[in-house]
């Protein structure tokens, strides 16, 4: 499975973002999905997972009410709506793939990494 990442960008505080990520392959239905995000000098820190039939959702405590993970068979893509941005939400963030659970873990390593959308909220 190929991960492809897109709708990053810069945005002032208080606005709003859809990531996306694709997959390649025929498979992306058995994978439970999520996003994590990394900040400049930090450590990689999970935002959130959907699972293989989308049933379940689970996010990072601080995120909750403001990000909503989704995703579309159909088009083999999970989005990640963020509403209400801070300037701290500003962070490269990755779409991943896996057969197990998605831990919430920033160390958790998953099946397939997508390549990283740069989000930039300013203040």
């Amino acid at each position: 499975v190929q991960l492809q990442a897109s709708g990053g960008g810069v945005v002032q505080a208080g606005g709003s973002l859809r990531l996306s990520c694709t997959a390649s392959g025929r498979t992306f239905g058995s994978y439970n999905m999520g996003w994590f995000r990394q900040a400049p000098g930090k450590e990689r820190k999970f935002v959130a997972a959907i699972s293989w039939r989308g049933g379940f959702t689970d996010y990072a405590d601080s995120l909750k009410g403001r990000f909503a993970i989704s995703r579309d068979g159909t088009k083999n893509t999970v989005y990640l709506q963020m509403v209400s941005l801070k300037p701290e939400d500003t962070a490269v963030y990755y779409c991943a793939a896996a057969s197990s659970t998605i831990r919430r873990d920033g160390n958790y390593e998953p099946d397939f990494w997508g390549q990283g959308t740069q989000v930039t909220v300013s203040s």
